[in-house]
């Protein structure tokens, strides 16, 4: 027996009652998690480029440890550790938002530290002999030119980012995927549900693939 898709199940509603909602979370989730990992993960980069052994290692120890494990169990970890820590629960979407910055800022480290050593170390040396301070040089000769370096490389850990948004549904958020899940389960349609979701999430990565490779092709054309 072929099998036979209900194509009355898409439809309007089910967008406004159930992906929705997930959606808004998931984009912002994204959105969050990608300035609080840039922010944070610059952070460890300088920490690891500083020369200083007392600030490069524990940030070396906090971006390999973080990358060798994985995300989903990191989103457990927090959502049921940090409550018993602070001896309250936090929610599942807080919890999603904390651990996904937390995790995302050890991948954003690397981005950033790679385009921080492509600068020419010559630029970084007369920033020094006209008298600006470590800071000063960071902030107005290096990071300037390593963003734009790392800005196609830094959206596509951001559509990478998008995609595993999914994996709060271990915790519960109402994500998008978790919004096609409950229409699924409501009207008995998990099948067009879950190919739903999976067409939905191919065309936003694919539009956003395609808008960072056309980004890119600009930022070799003006180098």
């Amino acid at each position: 027996m072929g099998l036979q898709l209900d194509w009355s199940f898409y439809n309007w509603d089910l967008l406004q009652n159930f992906v929705l909602k997930g959606l808004g979370f998931s984009l912002t989730l994204t959105l969050i998690a990608t300035l609080g990992g840039v922010l944070f993960g610059t952070l460890l980069a300088l920490m690891r480029l500083s020369g200083r052994r007392w600030l490069a290692m524990p940030a070396t120890v906090y971006v390999n440890g973080m990358r060798s494990i994985p995300l989903v169990m990191v989103i457990l970890w927090f959502f049921l550790l940090v409550p018993l820590l602070i001896g309250r629960p936090i929610g599942a979407e807080l919890s999603a938002v904390i651990t996904f910055v937390a995790f995302e800022a050890a991948y954003f480290s690397e981005i950033m530290r790679a385009g921080i050593q492509s600068i020419p170390r010559g630029q970084v040396q007369a920033g020094l002999a006209l008298g600006m301070s470590y800071g000063q040089n960071m902030r107005l000769v290096v990071l300037p030119q390593a963003l734009r370096n790392m800005l196609p490389v830094l959206l596509t850990q951001t559509i990478i980012l998008f995609q595993d948004t999914s994996l709060v549904y271990a915790i519960g958020a109402y994500d998008m995927l978790k919004g096609f899940e409950v229409a699924g389960k409501n009207f008995g349609r998990p099948i067009e549900a879950y190919l739903a979701a999976a067409v939905l999430y191919f065309a936003i990565c694919y539009a956003l693939s395609a808008g960072v490779k056309r980004l890119h092709r600009k930022i070799a054309i003006v180098r």
